[in-house]
This record gives C-alpha cells, sequence and structure tokens, in this order.
C-alpha cells in the first residue's frame, strides 16, 4: 500500500480500547530516533539553543498512520 506521510517511526501496539464509532490505540516506540526542526533564526537566539541542551519536542500532527508490516 502506499501512503503520502514519510516521517516513520518503529512502534508497537501497547493497547487497544475499542469504541463504536473510534478506537483508540496506543503505541510505544520500539527504536531511538532523531528528529529534526526547521525554525527561525529569531526563535533559536530566543530560546538560546546551543548543542547538548536537553529540550522538550511537541510534535504538532494531524494524523498517525500505522501501517502493519
Amino acid at each position: 500500500m502506499k501512503y503520502g506521510a514519510r516521517n516513520k517511526i518503529q512502534a508497537k501496539v501497547t493497547s487497544v480500547r475499542k469504541g463504536d464509532i473510534m478506537s483508540l490505540v496506543k503505541f510505544e516506540a520500539v527504536v531511538p530516533i532523531d528528529l529534526a526542526s526547521v525554525l527561525t533564526t529569531e526563535s533559536v537566539e530566543d530560546l538560546d539553543l546551543r548543542i547538548g541542551d536537553e529540550v522538550e519536542l511537541i510534535i504538532k500532527a494531524i494524523h498517525v498512520l500505522p501501517v502493519k508490516k
């Protein structure tokens, strides 16, 4: 099956809660991943980001698409 999403994180299903119309499926990432972000230089300077800083990454996405192997 082809799909347009390019960002892939390997994960395993940890829980499934089925409802009449919608279901909640939770996942756990199974491999360490590297992420990148493109942001304005002004934002980098405002955050004073430097190599080695520990940060929290907030991922804003509309959909998480599970694809069974």
